[in-house]
């Protein structure tokens, strides 16, 4: 995004409100939902959805984590709230700059499930 969108985000100058309250509970109330948008994963129960922010000159990282007492991961729980939280700062934003893109999607970290605990060796490219 361009560096004036993460200045204005950042002193909360937008007229739709603020931005990343907005984007945080769109990003919780997305984990929630996951099993509703994607057609092959099941209901987990949800504990804990945190969705944190990083604003850097020209973008903003999106971190979020889920827990569950469930017996699997919630990996795409995590995955969906991010990328909500994503878009939703895309469409608050819009208004001031359609060159806003969403990058790099990804899993860094997953414990619990079958497959154990997992992490993602790579850093990431900013």
């Amino acid at each position: 995004m361009l560096a004036s969108t993460t200045e204005a985000v950042a002193a909360n100058t937008f007229t739709k409100g603020d931005v990343l309250a907005t984007a945080r509970v769109a990003g919780i109330q997305a984990a929630k939902q996951a099993s509703v948008l994607l057609p092959l994963a099941h209901p987990v129960l949800v504990g804990n959805v945190y969705v944190n922010f990083t604003i850097a000159d020209m973008h903003i990282d999106i971190e979020a984590e889920v827990d569950t007492v469930d017996r699997t991961g919630v990996e795409m729980e995590a995955l969906v709230a991010a990328t909500v939280a994503a878009l939703t700062i895309y469409d608050m934003c819009k208004s001031s700059d359609r060159t806003m893109t969403v990058e790099r999607v990804a899993l860094w970290e997953k414990s619990g499930g079958r497959s154990g605990t997992w992490r993602r060796e790579e850093t990431p490219e900013l």
